[in-house]
């Protein structure tokens, strides 16, 4: 399916009482990121407020947990879309109320791509598939969306909720040239906090 679609919907990859735990993981490191914020203390670590993509959303890339979850949902994920997947990085969001995603494609460490509901409140997912043609996608909390972030756009409407946690889980495909050369998103290892350019 993922082959011929280039997109597949994948119920309960993790159970709901991890997804839960993982949030509520996420918040409390959301609300230890701006706790530090406000007594000028270096949080570079924690997260960092937004992106081009979600502006003022909660960020964080590479979190060492999210990481561990990349790599033990490796073979699941293999076996759904039956490529060989090479893990790149992990990239977890807390969305609040207003927020968007801009419709986007993804770079390279982004071309298998999951998102995975962690928890909080319903929030659609769109992509625009191979015939132009846009899929809403809902999830609970433990089910991923696999695409491929390079190929198809992808986006999410104004949020209407209180608060809503993603982790994006991403791969490069072992069929795909270069992924050789862009183990973990080059960094040393999974869980290492930064891109090589930047340390």
């Amino acid at each position: 399916m993922f082959n011929k679609n280039k997109y597949q919907i994948c119920r309960n990859i993790i159970s709901k009482e991890l997804a839960n735990f993982l949030f509520n993981y996420l918040r409390m490191k959301k609300q230890t990121f701006y706790s530090l914020k406000r007594l000028n203390i270096n949080n570079k670590l924690l997260g960092f407020d937004g992106d081009e993509q979600a502006p003022g959303s909660y960020s964080c890339y590479s979190d060492i947990a999210m990481e561990t979850l990349l790599a033990a949902t490796n073979e699941t994920l293999e076996k759904k879309t039956k490529l060989k997947l090479s893990p790149t990085y992990t990239y977890t969001r807390l969305y609040k109320n207003g927020d968007i995603l801009k419709k986007h494609k993804d770079r390279f460490s982004c071309e298998i791509s999951g998102t995975l509901n962690l928890g909080g409140d319903m929030w659609p997912i769109y992509l625009e598939n191979t015939k132009g043609k846009e899929i809403k996608v809902e999830l609970n909390a433990g089910d991923a969306l696999l695409y491929s972030g390079t190929i198809l756009p992808h986006w999410r409407k104004p949020f209407e909720g209180y608060m809503c946690g993603q982790v994006f889980l991403h791969y490069n495909n072992k069929a795909t040239k270069g992924w050789d050369k862009n183990l973990y998103d080059d960094r040393p290892h999974l869980g290492y906090p930064f891109k090589r350019e930047t340390t």
